[in-house]
């Protein structure tokens, strides 16, 4: 709880310089909350709506630790301040729905990011919007990638029994991303024609620590057993790695296929070095930018289907994913 109140006043206290600051600008107030700056992906978006934010508009972007009660504080004070639009990346997606409610009363727009609300609370006001990526298509990537692998590379199959044995990591249970990407990187090997088998799916929370340990755990129980790792996300990814090459993988021809996704600057360093095998660029500038030009739309009482991008059914911007490899890492 002291925690949560330490947050809740240093945000209090940022927001207060800020309006004091730029009373009498011409420039709108754009109040933004991201679940959580730690996550790496994450930070790449706020860093890109800053850039795309500056010099056009007066942003204010706080950390909501990943706990929805400082979010909502958050929120609330955005409100209160009367910015001009907000956007927000949720901790919960359940709570979007209060949160919109709140919005809607005072009049205020709202874009959420990055982690879709459910479409029944989408459905509530036309000043809301959605700026993301269709998390299905990122698992479809990511299963092709292994896939392919797979087929071009025999000595995969490290006992020759023509299945694949492969392990999870997944990101934070109940989250859309995690359940999309783990679902349709299944159904890619399965579209493939690739007979597989789980031998086991943990959560690492989108953490590379948590993966580290996650997959000392696998190593344990399954040792060479494991043929692949697919991880929601690069830093699970990355902690995979890291507790393989404690195992003695990546030296000499024992090499372990290990996917994710978000194409971060770790991942394509990790893609140089011959340690990951692949991943999915989650477009993080465009993401920013996205959420910027539409916040900004709305703040400035603009049309945000004039703002530069495809609106699909009135209020969902889509930026898409491409696939990342060693064949084409030096592009991204």
């Amino acid at each position: 709880m002291k925690k949560i109140l330490l947050a809740v006043c240093i945000t209090l206290c940022a927001m207060m310089f800020f309006s004091c600051d730029r009373k009498g600008s011409s420039k709108p107030e754009i109040g933004i909350t991201i679940y959580k700056y730690e996550d790496t992906f994450m930070s790449y978006v706020k860093n890109s709506i800053e850039k795309n934010a500056y010099n056009k508009a007066h942003i204010t972007i706080v950390d909501s630790q990943n706990s929805q009660a400082i979010q909502n504080s958050q929120v609330d004070q955005f409100l209160a301040t009367q910015k001009k639009a907000i956007a927000i990346n949720p901790v919960d997606r359940a709570e979007a729905g209060l949160i919109l409610e709140k919005a809607k009363a005072v009049n205020i727009p709202v874009v959420f990011f990055n982690r879709e609300p459910y479409p029944e609370d989408m459905a509530k006001w036309d000043k809301v919007f959605y700026v993301g990526a269709k998390a299905e298509e990122s698992g479809t990537m990511l299963g092709e990638i292994i896939a392919e692998y797979w087929k071009s590379h025999p000595e995969m199959d490290r006992n020759n029994d023509g299945i694949l044995q492969y392990v999870m990591i997944t990101g934070e249970p109940g989250h859309q991303d995690a359940e999309l990407r783990s679902e349709y990187s299944v159904k890619a090997l399965l579209d493939a024609g690739i007979s597989i088998e789980l031998l086991k799916e943990d959560t690492a929370y989108w953490e590379r620590q948590r993966a580290v340990e996650v997959m000392d755990s696998f190593l344990a129980r399954f040792g060479d057993r494991i043929e692949a790792v697919l991880c929601n996300n690069d830093d699970m990814a990355l902690g995979a790695i890291e507790s393989l090459r404690k195992a003695g993988y990546f030296t000499g021809s024992n090499f372990m296929p290990v996917a994710g996704v978000d194409a971060t600057a770790p991942a394509l360093q990790a893609l140089a070095e011959g340690t990951l095998l692949g991943t999915v660029l989650n477009d993080a500038f465009n993401q920013g930018k996205a959420t910027y030009d539409i916040a900004f739309a709305l703040a400035t009482g603009a049309n945000p289907a004039n703002a530069g991008w495809n609106v699909t059914d009135s209020k969902y911007i889509w930026v898409p994913y491409q696939k990342v490899t060693s064949d084409n890492y030096k592009n991204f």
